[in-house]
């Protein structure tokens, strides 16, 4: 038994004159519009001190930070001499090549840089990236499956898959939808936990949920990756593991030993008319 991929989806959604409006694109935007509300109630809460318009600005810096990251960490690891043959198609992002370690890298030095002219200190801003982010995590796997891109390796699954991208039409693990139940909403659902419950206990320091971040994606990708099918010009690089998942191992390691430095630092005393606003949105 197999599905076939549903025929009604395709990567644009409708044209505005000769301007194609994908769902790539707009799954993309949808992420960080909800990361932005996640953003703006932690300000609220006094978790971060940012206003409503600083998140604004934190956005901007994060999206040049991203697509930057991403796209630069893509041609040098996935696709290395291919846009010198074609310059022009680094900037067309909405053609795929978009690498999330990459995303990551990127998106980090946009806070450092951002928390530097903000006088605000590094981990307060990147734990709530680590939290707003997984929104995006979930509306961009969407955005690959509707693509019908990054799609899974061969399997007799009953909810296997075939894509119309697929030259060998084979049923196949639809591995973008793993990826954002497990990178969007399992991690979404530990971190949101992780936060309430360090603070409830009062061993919240910042940098915990960065740390639970690069851990958690870490492994909740590592592992999906061995249903994803490798990069055509990539293939396994190293004995039975992708480039994706070597990468997340160094996430991992960069999360532990992340976690002595951060487990070392003072824990976070919430204010009291932060902590009203916190109880207050207990029901949210």
């Amino acid at each position: 038994m197999t599905i076939q991929y549903p025929s009604f989806l395709h990567p644009v959604i409708f044209h505005i004159g000769p301007y194609p409006v994908r769902w790539y694109g707009v799954m993309y935007l949808v992420g960080y519009l909800v990361g932005a509300r996640i953003a703006e109630r932690r300000g609220d809460r006094g978790l971060v001190r940012l206003s409503h318009d600083d998140v604004g600005t934190m956005i901007g810096y994060l999206m040049i930070g991203m697509l930057l990251g991403a796209r630069l960490m893509y041609a040098t690891v996935y696709e290395p001499g291919h846009y010198f043959n074609d310059p022009l198609e680094f900037f067309k992002i909405w053609h795929g090549g978009l690498s999330f370690h990459g995303a990551v890298i990127g998106m980090l030095a946009a806070v450092a840089i951002f928390a530097h002219n903000h006088r605000l200190p590094f981990f307060e801003v990147a734990d709530t990236l680590a939290l707003a982010g997984t929104p995006g995590l979930f509306f961009g796997r969407l955005g690959n499956f509707f693509n019908a891109e990054l799609y899974g390796r061969p399997t007799n699954l009953p909810w296997a898959m075939i894509y119309p991208t697929d030259p060998l039409h084979l049923p196949r693990h639809p591995s973008e939808l793993y990826e954002a139940l497990g990178e969007g909403v399992l991690l979404a659902i530990i971190l949101f936990w992780l936060e309430r419950r360090s603070i409830a206990r009062h061993w919240y320091r910042p940098g915990v949920l960065s740390v639970a971040f690069l851990v958690g994606y870490g492994v909740i990708r590592f592992l999906i990756e061995f249903t994803r099918q490798p990069d055509p010009q990539l293939g396994l690089v190293w004995g039975p593991f992708s480039a994706g998942q070597l990468l997340c191992a160094g996430m991992i390691v960069v999360g532990i030993g992340l976690a002595a430095y951060v487990w070392r630092q003072p824990v976070w005393r919430m204010q009291p008319a932060a902590a009203a606003a916190s109880e207050g949105g207990q029901g949210t």
